[in-house]
């Protein structure tokens, strides 16, 4: 007898259709699979005998061969224990072939037949489109019914798949709201009004998420760099339900979306340790899975003591910023991974880290605070917008009253600048942030009038820019405007944004060009 039934694998956040086949001959009892399995699929073998047999199917004692098609793609995971049940329970005279018609179906099995969750339901089930339903654990229904693209069925054993398909006790589809799991949740957010002083820090971070800019923050220990770090999350702009999707579908490829969640709700947030491979930051591994750039996708990634990382697992990040993508190559495929996300990273001025700060204790020397500086390229510091000086905060301003600006205030103002953004122009239903400005749209919105390009030009001669910085300068100037509610970009704010792109010299304040002159 032979038989197929509907399935899925992933590949990158998306999903491809597969074809589990069936064949029941004549022969000495076996049971193989083929169509290139990776081990946890060979291993299903075990798991879906002991679960058919006990719920009181147990397999034939004749040749069994189970084929995934298409046969020269790799096969990996654990989701195909159930579309090979079903296949088995078909061929074997247990379930029509018809019951099992235009449905797909994924998930684990365990040894006494329990449906246990997998990875990428959600991707999977904006696979299905046009398919009659798709059966999995209940542990991924609610994940699977955001795409809203297929009747979703959730079963916690595969007797409750037997009995839905034979149409004892059927399942009711799963449905889920994906606007209504969305909403402010930043309340339980850290404040911004925590860090006491650093006034021009927290305007940096304001423009950095009105226009979703990459910073780095440079200043001694304890000056508040992590602080303000921490707090970015709290002043962007909730996520849209496309954001959420495409995060969600990150976090499922995985594996880290907890059991029984549908949607990641609010923006990621990733600080790897600084002894991080390079896989493990970008991606990768024997069978490849997202890094931590793509688990910040939407969100926020945060390098805290950026020196410290290994130089070829920074310069890893290099085309992520600049494409959002990354694609991860192998002998028998290749997979892509969304990486859109803000970077913000900090750092010591030098190895003991008080050069600069009017102190005196830095005992460092002249090479070796010349050799730290130079352990973070300048091809990565070329793609941050923001270098900001964070100085030691004075004990007056520690003890003081005055808190400065609070993340609700910080986060209206973010979100009256993103409208301004999202009502110039916008892709897919998604806010096209000032930081993704490509040319031809900073020719019609970034262009300054004559004072400003004369600035500008001044900062290219004195600063040595790149054109690369020339333009994230126009594109921090544009966020400036709207955080201004202008219309035009001024000169007053290119000046601003030069500030942003000034280096530090040995005091540990902003040198370079004269912008006021």
């Amino acid at each position: 007898m032979f038989t197929q039934v509907r399935s899925a694998a992933l590949s990158g956040v998306d999903s491809f259709p597969v074809s589990v086949e069936a064949s029941l001959t004549s022969g000495l009892p076996s049971f193989s699979i083929v169509g290139l399995p990776a081990g946890a699929v060979r291993e299903g073998r075990e798991r879906v005998a002991a679960a058919l047999a006990s719920v009181g199917f147990p397999i034939p004692h004749r040749r069994l061969t189970i084929n995934l098609a298409p046969a020269d793609v790799p096969k990996t995971g654990s989701a195909f224990d159930l579309p090979i049940a079903i296949a088995v329970l078909v061929v074997a005279g247990h379930l029509r072939a018809e019951e099992a018609d235009d449905l797909v179906f994924v998930g684990e099995l365990g040894l006494d037949g329990e449906l246990r969750p997998v990875r990428g339901a959600l991707s999977i089930a904006n696979g299905c489109r046009g398919m009659q339903g798709l059966v999995l654990p209940s542990a991924n229904a609610r994940e699977a019914a955001v795409a809203g693209a297929v009747e979703v069925i959730g079963a916690s054993c595969l007797p409750e798949v037997i009995r839905h398909l034979t149409g004892g006790d059927p399942i009711a589809p799963a449905s889920v709201d994906g606007l209504a799991l969305l909403g402010d949740d930043a309340g339980d957010a850290p404040d911004l009004a925590d860090v006491r002083g650093q006034a021009h820090a927290k305007r940096a971070l304001l423009v950095a998420a009105a226009g979703g800019h990459n910073v780095l923050l440079t200043g001694p220990p304890g000056a508040g760099k992590t602080m303000l770090a921490r707090r970015l999350p709290g002043i962007l702009p909730p996520l849209a339900l496309g954001e959420a999707v495409e995060a969600t579908k990150v976090h499922s490829v995985a594996g880290r979306l907890p059991s029984g969640e549908a949607l990641v709700t609010r923006r990621p947030f990733r600080a790897p340790h600084h002894t991080i491979s390079d896989a493990g930051l970008v991606g990768g591994g024997r069978i490849p899975r997202p890094g931590e750039v793509s688990l910040a996708h939407e969100g926020v990634l945060f390098l805290d003591e950026l020196p410290e990382f290994r130089r070829h697992v920074l310069e890893a990040l290099r085309q992520p910023l600049e494409d959002e993508v990354v694609t991860i190559s192998r002998a028998s495929q290749a997979v892509t991974y969304p990486c859109r996300f803000t970077l913000i990273a900090a750092m010591n001025p030098c190895p003991c880290g008080f050069h600069g700060d009017g102190s005196g204790r830095c005992s460092c020397a002249e090479v070796a605070i010349r050799r730290y500086g130079n352990r973070v390229s300048g091809p990565l510091l070329d793609r941050v917008d923001l270098h900001v000086h964070i100085p030691a905060v004075p004990i007056g301003e520690l003890q003081g009253r005055n808190a400065g600006m609070a993340s609700p205030e910080a986060r209206a103002q973010v979100a009256r600048a993103r409208s301004r953004q999202r009502q110039r122009e916008s892709r897919n239903g998604t806010t096209l942030c000032n930081s993704r400005l490509a040319p031809e749209e900073m020719r019609r919105w970034c262009i300054p009038g004559a004072e400003g390009r004369r600035l500008l030009r001044r900062a290219v001669r004195a600063l040595g820019l790149s054109a690369r910085g020339y333009h994230r300068i126009l594109r921090v100037a544009r966020t400036i405007a709207d955080l201004g509610a202008s219309e035009q970009v001024r000169a007053s704010h290119v000046a601003e944004a030069i500030q942003y792109r000034r280096p530090v010299d040995e005091s540990g304040l902003a040198s370079g060009v004269d912008v006021e002159s």
